[in-house]
């Protein structure tokens, strides 16, 4: 057995090297060229080293000598990188070897081993793989999952003829680990379903009017590659497969409004409202604005934002789109920031003015007008639906926050319109705000969308803090605050739903539903994903065989207030600030209605 010495000054290359260690009689700098080309990064230390006292420093483990078994302390050494089994007598490989989590190098050639644990597939970390000269006829599919892998080599062992024929392909190991991974049987269970959570009740006794909402990113096709998503087998990531259990989990819910992201413009048009209208919905649909510089043929393949809703509860009055590049370079033409950092980026807003018709009634059993009493009457009034995708890039953060002031502010606008039409103040107007806004609920966007304002010297702004062209976007006559008059609440917080992006690279709430809470009473929610499954399976990431998409859809019933039944919240709290009560919001929660309990 033997491990080796680092010297602080090397720096290791991604995923090491590989080969035998260098002996006392070596060269001293610690390195050498092997004949596969890789560089040995470690060495045995000098007698004058060792009398120096020099302090050593090892993530590599050698162990020879005919070895027919290994000793169970091996995998308690989870800071191994690198792991060298080769040249003993080893029959087969114990499965706790998958304990050894940072290995990015196993070597186990010229070994005896006839059959390999499918535990190796959960070392996700391995880059390469050596099982050459063993005697090897087949492989467990799970191998297929170390998707990082960058050298597999499976030379000398008696391969069964499908995996020999494969392998002596050119860049057959690659495809070898493709071969695996889309046989993979799945032998995990459909995710349990998601629990409805009521949060309040409404009064049986009283006619009320209630929606529900469903907002879900649907991962378009062209973004869905093997490359993005290398842990996922790609017939599962293929985009017939994966429509059906869209569409299967949108029929599930029967949401009675729907709001998606990431649609394709020819899949809203072949899949989507095909699909919805026959249960009973109509949608609308925009592209991201780069569409407009295209060709009809490359215009199919630009994703946008889709809104439907139940034509027996709502009717469309009107729709806008948003295109945040176009409008903030329209308020703020003079600004740097804007032109080199926001017109780039494509992203768009979509909005709906719906109308409210009789059948939001018809879950309570009052079936006409007459059993309504005229003031609290919600039938004729409009409900404003918005969706949004937002920029994803973390880097950006300041374009998501000037996009959502965009978003805030043109949202504004259309209640101006709303309110004269419905001779109502834009207070009183239901407002829902769905999407993937690509932010945290620590960010800069869901503090200013939730609060209601954010100060200027937020560090999600960057270099905006001191562009004066944010005032464009804010309603507050004090400069070190930015702001809109919206009073918006998640439907949604952590606590609830610890995650709405679940990836290998990244897990976390990143998609909302944003209500307002004096005219929208929040009265249930979809629950979490069950998170059991995740872990007892080992999923990595979504999409899956099971979950079609990277995101998860969410959802929230609501019970529309009536404009006489309506209580204005108080002022924001000061940014930063947090208020008992309060629901993911700078405002507290408006005290239960009289038709609430």
């Amino acid at each position: 057995m033997s491990s080796g010495d680092m010297s602080s000054e090397y720096k290791e290359k991604p995923c090491g090297g590989a080969g035998q260690p260098l002996t006392k009689s070596e060269n001293s700098d610690g390195k050498k060229l092997l004949s596969n080309g890789m560089l040995r990064v470690h060495r045995v230390l000098t007698d004058e080293e060792i009398n120096n006292g020099r302090p050593t420093w090892w993530t590599e483990l050698e162990i020879h000598g005919k070895v027919k078994n290994l000793s169970p302390a091996l995998w308690q050494l989870t800071h191994l990188s690198c792991l060298f089994l080769n040249n003993n007598n080893l029959q087969r490989l114990p499965p706790e070897i998958s304990q050894l989590s940072n290995l990015t190098i196993l070597d186990l050639s010229h070994n005896k081993i006839r059959s390999l644990p499918t535990e190796l597939g959960d070392m996700i970390s391995l880059c390469h793989l050596y099982l050459n000269n063993n005697q090897l006829r087949v492989l467990p599919y799970e191998l297929g999952k170390l998707f990082r892998i960058q050298t597999l080599n499976l030379a000398g062992n008696p391969l069964s003829p499908e995996i020999a024929k494969i392998y002596n392909e050119p860049n057959g190991a690659q495809k070898i680990l493709q071969f695996l991974l889309d046989h993979l049987t799945i032998n995990t269970h459909p995710p349990p379903e998601r629990n409805w959570v009521m949060i309040r009740h409404a009064d049986p006794e009283r006619p009320i009017a209630t929606f529900t909402v469903l907002c879900y990113n649907v991962l378009c096709d062209k973004y869905a590659t093997v490359n993005q998503y290398s842990y996922c087998p790609s017939w599962a990531l293929n985009w017939e497969y994966r429509k059906t259990l869209i569409i299967k989990e949108i029929r599930t819910y029967e949401a009675d409004v729907i709001t998606l992201q990431e649609v394709e413009t020819e899949q809203y048009r072949a899949l989507f409202y095909t699909e919805l209208k026959n249960l009973g919905y109509n949608g609308i649909f925009a592209p991201k604005t780069r569409a407009k510089t295209m060709g009809d043929e490359e215009r199919k393949y630009v994703d946008g934002c889709a809104i439907f809703w139940k034509t027996d509860k709502f009717d469309m009055d009107k729709h806008h789109v948003f295109e945040f590049s176009t409008i903030a370079m329209a308020k703020a033409s003079g600004s740097e920031n804007i032109i080199n950092r926001v017109m780039p980026r494509d992203n768009i807003g979509l909005c709906a003015v719906l109308k409210i018709k009789e059948n939001v009634y018809a879950n309570h059993n009052f079936t006409g007008r007459m059993s309504i009493p005229a003031n609290d009457n919600v039938v004729g009034n409009p409900l404003v639906v918005c969706t949004a995708h937002i920029h994803w890039d973390p880097e950006f953060c300041d374009v998501k926050l000037v996009q959502s002031m965009t978003l805030a502010n043109e949202v504004t606008r259309v209640l101006e319109e709303v309110s004269k039409k419905y001779m109502i103040t834009q207070q009183q107007v239901p407002v829902l705000i769905c999407g993937d806004f690509n932010s945290l609920p620590d960010s800069g966007v869901f503090e200013y969308l939730s609060k209601g304002q954010i100060t200027r010297r937020h560090m999600d702004l960057k270099t905006f803090r001191e562009d004066t062209c944010l005032e464009k976007f804010s309603s507050s006559t004090d400069k070190n605050i930015l702001s809109h008059p919206l009073r918006l609440d998640s439907a949604c917080d952590l606590t609830s739903i610890p995650f709405t992006n679940y990836t290998l690279d990244f897990k976390g709430m990143i998609d909302y539903i944003f209500a307002t809470p004096q005219s929208l009473a929040r009265l249930g929610i979809l629950g979490p994903f069950d998170a059991q499954w995740v872990q007892s399976n080992k999923i990595l990431g979504f999409p899956h065989p099971h979950v079609p998409s990277d995101h998860i859809p969410i959802m929230a019933q609501y019970a529309i207030i009536p404009t006489t039944h309506q209580r204005q919240p108080p002022p924001p709290q000061q940014t930063g600030q947090t208020a008992a009560g309060v629901i993911g919001s700078g405002y507290p929660t408006p005290p239960h209605h009289s038709f609430l309990r």
